[in-house]
C-alpha cells in the first residue's frame, strides 16, 4: 500500500506518479488489480474543474476535506461513479481522478463486471473501450458510493507501487519505462481557464 504521505502532498505530482501504480479492489473474498494508464488533478483552491472551487462545502464535496488517501467517489450524469483519492493537507479540498486502468489479475471478473462476459468473449470495440474512462473503471472494479470516504488503510480499496505489496503475482510486461503524456483534462468545457490547465496524466 502506499504510504499516506504519498497523497499528503502536491496534487499534481501526486496524479502524474500514480499512473503506473496499481489499484487494488477486495471484495466478496475476490481481489482485483489494475495499473493506472490514466489520472486528472483537481485542486479546490485554484481550480474551476473541481467539485470544491472556491471552499464549496455540500453534502457531496465533504469527502474533498477529508485525510489524505480517502477515497473520494461520487455520481456523473446520475448513474457512473467516478473514483478519486483525495490529496493535500486535511481541510484543503483537492483530489486525484482515476480516469483509466489496464486490468492485470482477475481480468475475467473486471470483464464480467463491464460486459457480463469472459475476456476471451470480449468483441474487438470492448477491448479498445475496456477501463479507458472513470466511469468503466468503477464498473468493471466493482466501486460503488458506498465507497465514498473509505479511509486511508482501508483493504478494500487501495493503490500500491507493484502487485507484489499487495500479495499478488509480478507484473514482468509493466518492468519498462514510463512514457508518461500531459495534457488538458477531458469533459469540463464549463471551467474558463481551468479548461487549459495541463492537469491530466496518461500512459
Amino acid at each position: 500500500m502506499l504510504p499516506q504521505e504519498f497523497f499528503s502532498r502536491d496534487t499534481v505530482e501526486a496524479a502524474r506518479d500514480l499512473v503506473g501504480k496499481y489499484l487494488v479492489r477486495r471484495y466478496g473474498g475476490v481481489t482485483l488489480c489494475a495499473r493506472i494508464t490514466e489520472t486528472e488533478a483537481y485542486v479546490g483552491r485554484t481550480d474551476k474543474a473541481c467539485h470544491a472551487y472556491g471552499g464549496r462545502k455540500t453534502a457531496r464535496t465533504r469527502t474533498l476535506y477529508a485525510p489524505p488517501g480517502t477515497a473520494y467517489v461520487y455520481l456523473i450524469y446520475g448513474m457512473y461513479c467516478c473514483l478519486n483519492f483525495v490529496t493535500e493537507p486535511e481541510g484543503e479540498p483537492a483530489a486525484v481522478l482515476i480516469r483509466g486502468l489496464s486490468p492485470r489479475y482477475n481480468q475475467d471478473i473486471i470483464a464480467e463486471n463491464r460486459f457480463h462476459c469472459k475476456c476471451r468473449d470480449m468483441t474487438a470495440y470492448q477491448k479498445r473501450n475496456f477501463l479507458n474512462g472513470p466511469g468503466k473503471v468503477c464498473a468493471g472494479m466493482n466501486i460503488g458510493r458506498t465507497l465514498n470516504g473509505l479511509p486511508y488503510g482501508s483493504e478494500e480499496l487501495f493503490l500500491c507501487a507493484r502487485p507484489e505489496d499487495a500479495g499478488l503475482p509480478p507484473c514482468p510486461q509493466d518492468s519498462g519505462p514510463l512514457d508518461i503524456q500531459v495534457g488538458k483534462r477531458i469533459g469540463i468545457d464549463y471551467a474558463e481557464e481551468a479548461v487549459h490547465f495541463p492537469w491530466r496524466f496518461y500512459l
